[in-house]
């Protein structure tokens, strides 16, 4: 296993209240009054957050992201997602390099709430020549995980492999303690076990996660995901959310730590908001309704859809939010959804981050102007 980070100092302490008031508080006059809102622990974030899902696994792109992460905590935006498969592991890594940097320019880890995510098989910064050889010697051999235990060819729930991830990732990152430590599209299970398998699956692995949460490892834990909230409750991949938090509960009790909710919303996937598909305390409703009443932080991804959403959006778009650009109109629409706590969009160069950091002054759309969104429209 190579992780360079392992041996050097980590930072201590996570994100706090106090920390990210305090940075909210560095922004004052300058950021829009409900730029700011308060997450899941009592934790300040911004409404936008920098991912570093996209980019080839190579220095130049390392680099670049390293520099993106420090010019948005720089410029307002205090929430960084990640994974340990993304980039191979490197995303995780320039992360990391921007936290050390982002502490010598006056910034504390207080102040910066870190996320990361875990699942998915792996290698370690590049697809090596022999991947089976790679994942045998790396977990087989180890114990870490039997053959029965992978899901797909590529996912695996297992305490023991969570356990491995989370260490190589808080190597990764350099950090004492990760603040949102996400299962990785916990729904790839689904294709090939039974409902009642997953849930023993997703029970034994928040058993390890409350631990790791005693043990000062992560501060909290949740799901990321793609499909599995946006699908009706007949469809294979639907997880209740309820469900999901009623195993919290038995796993930590009612003081659990399952607080963190990931999961695609943008123009072009409402899903979330628009589709009553959850059943919370015998009312039906949309997740993003049902994440509100459990007490669950919902973090939206895809904001820009890849870029995809990035051109040629209606003009009508434009005219009720009253914003000019594609890209600011989605972006716009997706921190401004009632219930959503912070919109992720992907940002591996100074320039991109930038040109979103203009949106830090900006109010969000108010109700009736966010509502005209979803007015019938007329041919002009």
């Amino acid at each position: 296993m190579s992780t360079p980070q392992a041996t050097t100092p980590r930072l201590s302490g996570r994100a706090t209240p106090q920390g990210t008031r305090r940075y909210a508080a560095r922004f004052q006059g300058r950021a829009a009054s409900r730029h700011f809102r308060e997450a899941a622990g009592g934790l300040c974030v911004s409404s936008l957050g920098i991912g570093t899902y996209l980019g080839e696994p190579d220095l130049s792109t390392d680099k670049a992201y390293a520099e993106a992460v420090t010019a948005a905590i720089e410029g307002g935006l205090n929430l960084i997602d990640s994974a340990i498969n993304y980039r191979f592991q490197r995303s995780e890594r320039s992360v990391g390099l921007a936290l050390k940097s982002l502490a010598a320019r006056g910034f504390s880890r207080e102040e910066i709430v870190l996320c990361t995510k875990a699942g998915f098989l792996t290698p370690d910064g590049g697809m090596p020549d022999d991947p089976e050889a790679y994942f045998s010697r790396e977990f087989l051999e180890r114990g870490i995980f039997r053959p029965e235990d992978i899901v797909a060819g590529c996912h695996c729930l297992l305490p023991g492999y969570l356990a491995d991830q989370l260490e190589r990732s808080r190597a990764n990152l350099g950090v004492e303690c990760i603040d949102v430590f996400y299962l990785h599209n916990p729904e790839t299970q689904l294709d090939e076990i039974s409902g009642e398998e997953f849930r023993w699956r997703i029970a034994q692995a928040f058993t390890f996660l409350e631990s790791a949460v005693v043990a000062g490892k992560i501060a909290a834990y949740g799901f990321a995901t793609w499909n599995c909230f946006r699908l009706d409750p007949q469809e294979p991949g639907y997880i209740s959310l309820a469900a999901m938090e009623q195993i919290a509960r038995e796993a930590g009790g009612p003081t659990h730590h399952f607080r963190f909710l990931q999961l695609p919303l943008n123009l072009a996937m409402p899903e979330a908001l628009l589709k009553p598909n959850q059943v919370v305390q015998g009312k039906t409703m949309a997740i993003v309704q049902a994440a509100r009443a459990l007490g669950v932080t919902l973090v939206t991804s895809a904001a820009l859809l890849e870029g995809q959403l990035t051109r040629k959006l209606p003009s009508y778009i434009g005219r009720a939010l009253g914003l000019e650009s594609n890209s600011a109109q989605a972006l716009q629409f997706a921190r401004s959804v009632p219930g959503v706590t912070t919109a992720l969009v992907g940002m591996s160069d100074v320039a991109h981050v930038r040109a979103n950091l203009e949106l830090v002054a900006v109010e969000l759309a108010p109700r009736d102007q966010f509502l005209k969104l979803f007015e019938p429209q007329t041919k002009r």
